[in-house]
């Protein structure tokens, strides 16, 4: 099939589901264009901002467009273009928007509070502390997924040949492996992302010290990312994955503790160059090579293979593409930041929802990209390597088939395209590294004060907390393959919201309102996870996985928990109203 029907197809009934459906989910939450919001009634010019709608909504897309939707998607497609086009197009607009939308929406109307707090009011102190808890996991899950891939994505080499190119006529170093000239792509990409990390603090200083204008710092930060590709080109770092994790570690662990606009900021500046410009490429390639007849070649369904690496396609591909259908990382940022920037209630719908469904146009290109970009024996032999010896490599399959896709559509080299693929993902990653890490910090010293009545001063120390974030990050990282954890992520991922379904459900009923919008995809993602925790604890007890297993034994409690809290406000309400 045709790549650009695929596309138009996805963006024309994500057009209606805004205009119609997300309508009516507004009408069932009681959207009031009128009521004050907490940016309004708390504005103190710093966290409680009233802001445009068109600015809070680049915010909130860059927040939670993290690697996921382009990740999952390369991992997913596995099962076969269809499964997966269909899960990303309908599992948006009828579970992940009306999660982000919904959960957006109730964190207003608490006053701005967190999915955690909003745990508190309709689920008792219990709901809060499991969300706690389960929010702790989670990210601890995230970070070491990311940081896995991340750093073996850094040392990608792939065969010149395969390139379209010949030694003496590109770019790339290259290095000969089993008589096969390999082009060093990684290394490129992991000179570029020192200097844009290096870089960082001058800019931040030249920001917010002194005070750079605004059309001198686009320019400048563009100009960075150029100059750090360049040298990358000439003077490419090669290193292992394993020393790659253990410095990323230590710059995550110092980026967390210094102020947001000495390295968090400015790299995000930087990266948001590269973010949004892939974006526009990506899309502009489909268009261009759809209309010049490019077509989908992987198997429409593919399901022997994805079972056999992945498991049975319900629950698992439900799971593995997580971000770009549903995600519960966006309820972490929409009660966080966006809650507080909305100047109306209606913005909510327009942030929410359609940011939502904006992540799910990038999942559908990244989808058309693999699927027809890249050769399916080369995306099985990097993505879902049968060699055990061989780690996946889903950040260099997604990166060749965008270079591909690039090349096809635009002209570009495919060499360079596909390190600007590379830089694409990786500015996602250690982005979300460097926030994940800093939250994780906030929750673990919540959950000290949880456990314990009169906490010690060294566990509400900063070095204490944000060492202990990293150093889970980095064992699990360090001890499994990346095929190993995104599974159970996406699972930890999805059961998140799930629960954050059940606590907006839980709060409608409250408010005497309509859940079945929000109930109904609750039930389905809470049966889907609690599916695949039972088939992943199975693997993990086969293998021995002793690590994993615990963690897969702590999610299924925890969301055992917050479902039984949710069935006793369900009969207290029931009981009330027979009163």
């Amino acid at each position: 099939m045709n790549v650009l029907v695929l596309l138009v197809v996805a963006i024309v009934i994500f057009v209606l589901a805004a205009r119609f459906y997300a309508s009516y989910v507004s009408r069932q939450l009681g959207e009031d264009p009128t009521r004050p919001t907490p940016a309004v009634v708390c504005n103190d010019g710093r966290d409680f901002v009233p802001t445009k709608n068109y600015i809070v909504f680049a915010h909130h897309f860059s927040a939670i467009a993290g690697a996921g939707p382009i990740l999952g998607p390369t991992m997913g497609v596995l099962y076969g273009y269809v499964p997966a086009w269909l899960w990303i197009v309908f599992g948006a607009i009828f579970i992940g928007a009306v999660h982000d939308f919904s959960a957006l929406f109730v964190s207003l109307r608490e006053g701005g509070k967190s999915m955690a707090e909003v745990a508190r009011k309709t689920l008792g102190t219990t709901g809060f502390n499991l969300f706690i808890g389960f929010t702790i996991l989670m990210i601890v899950l995230v970070t070491s997924s990311f940081l896995n891939a991340t750093a073996i994505s850094l040392t990608s080499l792939w065969p010149l040949a395969k390139i379209g190119v010949k030694e003496g006529e590109t770019f790339l170093k290259t290095v000969v492996v089993d008589g096969v000239v390999m082009g060093k792509i990684g290394g490129i990409a992991s000179m570029s992302v020192i200097i844009i990390t290096l870089s960082s603090p001058v800019l931040g200083w030249l920001l917010y010290k002194r005070g750079l204008k605004t059309y001198l710092a686009y320019p400048l930060a563009l100009a960075i990312g150029v100059v750090s590709v360049v040298l990358g080109i000439y003077f490419p770092v090669s290193l292992k994955p394993q020393v790659w994790m253990v410095i990323i570690s230590v710059y995550v662990l110092i980026a967390a503790g210094v102020p947001v606009w000495v390295i968090l900021q400015p790299r995000d500046f930087i990266n948001v160059q590269i973010l949004y410009g892939g974006i526009i490429l990506l899309v502009l390639s489909v268009l261009t090579t759809g209309f010049s007849g490019l077509k989908v070649s992987i198997p429409a369904f593919n399901l022997q293979e994805g079972v056999a690496n992945l498991g049975l396609i319900w629950p698992m591909m439900f799971c593995t593409i997580a971000c770009g259908a549903i995600s519960g990382f966006h309820a972490l940022v929409a009660g966080g930041t966006t809650c507080k920037q909305l100047s109306t209630e209606k913005d909510a719908r327009r942030v929410g929802y359609n940011a939502m469904l904006l992540e799910a146009v990038l999942a559908v290109c990244v989808v058309l990209a693999v699927a027809s970009a890249l050769n399916f024996g080369d995306y099985k032999s990097i993505v879902w390597p049968s060699d055990p010896g061989v780690r996946s490599n889903p950040i260099l399959g997604f990166s060749l088939a965008a270079g591909h896709l690039f090349n096809m559509g635009l002209g570009i080299p495919v060499a360079l395209s596909t390190i600007f693929g590379i830089l694409l993902v990786e500015g996602f990653v250690i982005t979300t590294l460097d926030a994940a890490v800093r939250l994780n910090r906030y929750l673990l010293e919540e959950l000290w004060s949880i456990l314990l009545k009169n906490p010690p001063r060294f566990l509400k120390n900063y070095w204490v907390n944000s060492g202990l974030a990293v150093l889970l990050m980095w064992i699990l990282a360090y001890t499994n393959a990346f095929n190993v954890l995104w599974p159970i992520f996406g699972t930890a991922n999805q059961l998140l919201a799930a629960l954050t379904l059940f606590a907006v459900s839980a709060w409608l009923l409250l408010k005497k309102r309509r859940n079945w919008y929000t109930l109904l995809p609750g039930i389905f993602m809470l049966l889907t996870t609690m599916a695949s925790l039972v088939i992943l604890f199975r693997s993990y007890w086969i293998k021995k996985n002793f690590i994993l297993m615990t963690a897969d034994i702590m999610l299924f409690a925890l969301a055992v928990g917050v479902v039984v809290l949710f069935l006793k406000t369900f009969s207290r309400k029931k009981e009330s109203r027979a009163e």
